[in-house]
């Protein structure tokens, strides 16, 4: 019996050596064949990678905006689909959108601006408690906003193209979620030229000058509300 049990238990060895040989043989041969494929079999995608662009958060604001202790959540905006994407968007006609080839944003362009909307709050100095709503802040105000434009277009005639970027802002006073406030804002940047890094530092000029007009609106239409609130409270 006992060599009976020897020589069953050298043939499972053998058999689960074999299996693991084929295993190992069969991973290299898909490890060997991703490269050709252009990564196709792990669903990555084919082709070289993009060029990736970021923009950046306004720095410089009017020296007489009010220090302020209320908090603000500043909300995700809200896009349509054309825009709420990472590709970078590009309008030929008026009813036309495409995108251009092998270039990206380095988030969605609703979460970038979200992004940049809050370093530029943080760097006015003006205003400590603020953030996304996930943070679980307990917001005096949210600022919910609409990302309406966000491309490059082309006008009949030109080869250079101009970038528009259009916010549309709310202020929400809390806790009855009563919208105290709304303004579009609106910036037009004309490229100086037709290459993507032309249109990249459009878009960070124009955005540039949405933020600083939407954060500056805030800080001073918000403050005047809590001004008037505590104002009410302390009247007999």
């Amino acid at each position: 019996m006992k060599n009976t049990n020897r020589g069953a238990e050298r043939q499972s060895r053998k058999r689960a050596g074999r299996a693991g040989t084929l295993k190992f043989a069969v991973l290299v041969a898909l490890i060997s064949v991703v490269p050709a494929c252009g990564g196709s079999l792990l669903g990555l995608p084919a082709g070289p990678a993009p060029d990736i662009y970021t923009l950046t958060p306004k720095s410089t604001f009017d020296a007489d905006l009010p220090m302020v202790k209320w908090q603000l959540v500043v909300d995700q905006p809200t896009a349509a689909r054309g825009v709420d994407t990472a590709r970078i968007a590009l309008h030929p006609t008026d009813t036309e959108i495409k995108y251009y080839a092998g270039s990206r944003w380095t988030d969605r362009a609703p979460d970038m601006v979200q992004t940049l909307l809050l370093e530029s709050f943080e760097n006015t100095g003006k205003i400590v408690a603020v953030g996304r709503q996930t943070i679980g802040l307990r917001s005096d105000f949210d600022l919910a906003t609409d990302l309406r434009e966000f491309q490059a277009e082309y006008t009949p005639g030109s080869d250079i193209p101009k970038v528009r970027v259009r916010l549309n802002v709310k202020i929400i006073k809390q806790p009855r979620q009563e919208i105290i406030a709304s303004e579009n804002f609106e910036r037009v940047v004309d490229a100086k030229g037709s290459t993507v890094n032309d249109v990249v530092l459009a878009f960070d000029d124009a955005l540039g000058k949405v933020l600083r007009r939407v954060v500056e609106w805030t800080l001073v239409t918000a403050n005047e509300s809590a001004q008037q609130t505590r104002l009410r409270t302390r009247l007999p």
